[in-house]
C-alpha cells in the first residue's frame, strides 16, 4: 500500500532576523502571525532558533507589532506599547496553547 503525501497540508516554517539591542542578529522562527482590527496592526509570535526548553518543554515566545515594508518582503517590528495590547496578545497566546493541547 502506497502512502499519500498531501504537500498542502506540510508546514511551512518560516524565519526572520531579529536584531537586537547590541545589533547582534538572531535567527527567529515565525510561531504565528496575527492580525488585529481592533489596534488595526499585525502581531508576529516568535522563538529563537536553536532556543533551550526549559524543564516544562517550553521555550520563550517573544512577541512583536509588525510593520510591513512597502515591498512587502521585510518590515520592521516594534514593541508592544500599551496594556490593552498585551492584554489581546496573552489572550492569543493563550488561545495558541490551548490548540496544542488539543
Amino acid at each position: 500500500m502506497a502512502n499519500e503525501h498531501n504537500h498542502e497540508e506540510e508546514l511551512h516554517v518560516q524565519h526572520i532576523t531579529v536584531i537586537d539591542e547590541n545589533g547582534n542578529e538572531q535567527l527567529c522562527e515565525v510561531i504565528h502571525v496575527h492580525e488585529s482590527p481592533e489596534f488595526g496592526k499585525s502581531y508576529v509570535f516568535y522563538s529563537m532558533v536553536g532556543a533551550e526548553e526549559d524543564e516544562d518543554g517550553s521555550v520563550e515566545i517573544f512577541v512583536s507589532s509588525f510593520v510591513p515594508s512597502d515591498n512587502g518582503e521585510d518590515g520592521e517590528l516594534t514593541p508592544i506599547e500599551t496594556e490593552a495590547e498585551w492584554d489581546m496578545v496573552e489572550d492569543v497566546l493563550n488561545a495558541l496553547e490551548d490548540e496544542d493541547e488539543e
